[in-house]
């Protein structure tokens, strides 16, 4: 895929997921990976629903900016996974709001934040941990993102949100997506007797799509 379309693809995810309420503001930033080991990046402050494509962040595989606004100041969060998950074509972060909700519980498994509710939870996230709190753009962040993101291509920053890796950005963003569902799910079914998924129905579902 070419540059030029892969810099359209952003700016249509980025409006797709401003357009439904999955992000608001200036919050949450994506990036994908370029064939030459660097990246693209939304730009610090940008809003997600009014991206142009000529003025995103270009990063060399070092993580310098080569073209393009200043990236997001999370960037290192974007570089940490694609470091640990070398097979991520894209990674995408957001302050979805349920999710920021379940970041907030007190009481949550840490290694595991949200049940097998449904089969395409268990599919597209598996296991979610939580990462603990650091200040947004702090980047002692990404050495607690690192620690996990080897085995977990989503991960949930602890009052903050969601980061997910995928092998394309269209598998990022519908695994993001399919997490923020889930969370509301989860929410709206809190105190009641929930019905989840077998460890053995979860192991069945990994065998036959992962």
């Amino acid at each position: 895929m070419s540059e030029s379309r892969q810099r359209e693809e952003i700016v249509r995810a980025g409006a797709s997921l401003f357009d439904r309420g999955l992000t608001h503001g200036s919050t949450g930033n994506i990036s994908v990976a370029l064939p030459d080991g660097g990246w693209l990046m939304t730009p610090t402050g940008s809003s997600l629903g009014t991206l142009d494509p000529a003025r995103l962040s270009r990063l060399d595989a070092s993580g310098k900016l080569i073209d393009g606004d200043k990236p997001t100041k999370e960037a290192f969060l974007h570089t940490t996974m694609y470091g640990a998950r070398p097979g991520s074509g894209a990674v995408v972060h957001l302050h979805s709001t349920h999710s920021v909700a379940v970041s907030c519980l007190d009481g949550i498994d840490h290694s595991n934040c949200l049940p097998p509710i449904t089969a395409y939870y268990a599919m597209r996230i598996g296991r979610l941990p939580l990462v603990p709190y650091y200040p947004p753009g702090d980047e002692t962040l990404a050495n607690a993102v690192g620690a996990l993101a080897g085995k977990h291509h989503a991960v949930l920053l602890a009052n903050h949100g969601p980061v997910v890796a995928g092998a394309s950005l269209s598998a990022a963003q519908d695994a993001i997506e399919e997490l923020e569902e889930t969370a509301k799910l989860f929410l709206m079914l809190r105190g009641e007797r929930l019905r989840l998924l077998t460890d053995e129905q979860v192991t069945e579902l990994e065998r036959r799509f992962r």
